[in-house]
């Protein structure tokens, strides 16, 4: 038992394709533009370990190498904003992306299958992504806006914190006119209050709230804020991360690039990513609490929002969703799966999970 445990992903997934007797005509190089840098934690770091583990696999692989992937830091190959394009086009062969920044390409509808407020959290959302109906609305998205590319969900991260403050938020009229850098869906529920949104990429926040252009901002988890130095000039940090409590993320792949690939090497891709689940979310979770800390001990005030002011976000996330399921039937079919889901998941949370503190089981 313990040498079958001490086997790593490259040996699981060598073992299995083995079996299957691959022969690669063609040696495939998929060539990956990413969105964050992957200097980031879990953030950025989730493309380059699936680099990692593909080429270790492959490279054992009886046959041949057949299939090998390089990461490319963003805006080395293409600009982040035109992975999606490049990659529907054959111009890269493939991109890191998450539907939540594809806001000009998919729609708002993009977010739901990649952060929503007041969501599911992780295990809830994977739940629904390979035993729903999550992964095929998924690839609606793009085959339905006209785009060559196979999804392959290839990462999630956990609850985000939900902003960065230079003074304590006691009400909404403590945010009404504040300029703030918001992602996704959570930054319709912001605008409902007042607040003017714009999604910056990371390395223009600090400097936008150092010129003044910004008064606040939410980016990620405190590890990842922390390294773009977001503590030193705000002082206040909120939770919990009501805009984002999981954040999927996936691997797309040129349609054409695709169906050309063999089983064995589309299988190899796939089991690639589903391990990025697992190795994004628990680096993600092991990191947090040290970045606390030591937020804390050099000034960081984290704050925890009030009854009253979730009570406010929730009210106005109802009015978005009301809003654009009216306006967006394909919105409303996604955000309708979702939501039946989620009321037949209840049932099992409400009986197998401790529950919250405040709540009760009825």
């Amino acid at each position: 038992m313990k040498k079958l445990l001490s086997f790593g992903l490259a040996s699981i997934v060598s073992i299995v394709l083995l079996g299957a007797t691959p022969s690669f005509s063609d040696t495939i190089l998929l060539k990956v533009p990413v969105w964050f840098s992957t200097s980031l934690p879990s953030l950025g770091t989730t493309p380059k370990w699936v680099e990692t583990e593909l080429n270790k696999v492959s490279k054992g692989l009886r046959g041949g190498h057949g299939l090998s992937m390089k990461v490319y830091e963003p805006g080395k190959l293409v600009p982040p904003k035109e992975i999606l394009e490049s990659v529907s086009s054959g111009s890269v062969n493939a991109g890191y992306v998450t539907p939540g920044y594809l806001r000009g390409h998919l729609g708002d509808k993009g977010g739901i299958l990649s952060a929503v407020p007041f969501g599911p959290d992780a295990p809830e959302f994977l739940a629904w992504i390979y035993y729903g109906n999550g992964r095929t609305l998924w690839q609606g998205l793009y085959d339905d806006a006209g785009f060559n590319v196979h999804s392959i969900p290839c990462g999630i991260i956990a609850p985000e914190t939900s902003g960065w403050f230079t003074k304590p938020i006691n009400s909404p009229a403590d945010l009404d006119g504040l300029r703030m850098r918001f992602f996704g869906l959570g930054a319709l529920v912001m605008e409902k209050l007042g607040v003017s949104t714009s999604q910056l990429p990371g390395g223009e926040i600090v400097p936008a709230l150092e010129k003044g252009a910004i008064d606040a901002t939410e980016f990620s988890m405190p590890a990842i804020d922390r390294r773009l130095g977001i503590n030193k000039i705000l002082e206040y940090n909120y939770f919990p991360g009501w805009h984002q409590p999981a954040t999927l993320f996936d691997l797309i792949i040129n349609g054409d690039t695709w169906v050309g690939m063999t089983e064995p090497q589309q299988i190899l891709v796939e089991v690639t990513c589903k391990a990025a689940m697992t190795e994004g979310l628990a680096l993600g979770e092991a990191i947090q609490f040290d970045a606390m800390k030591e937020n804390a001990a050099a000034g960081t005030k984290n704050m925890y929002w009030s009854e009253d002011m979730l009570a406010t976000f929730a009210s106005a996330w109802d009015e978005v969703v009301a809003e654009m399921s009216a306006a967006d039937p394909q919105f409303k079919v996604i955000w309708d799966d979702l939501q039946a889901f989620r009321a037949d998941y209840a049932i099992w949370n409400e009986w197998a999970y401790l529950p919250r503190p405040g709540t009760e089981r009825k």
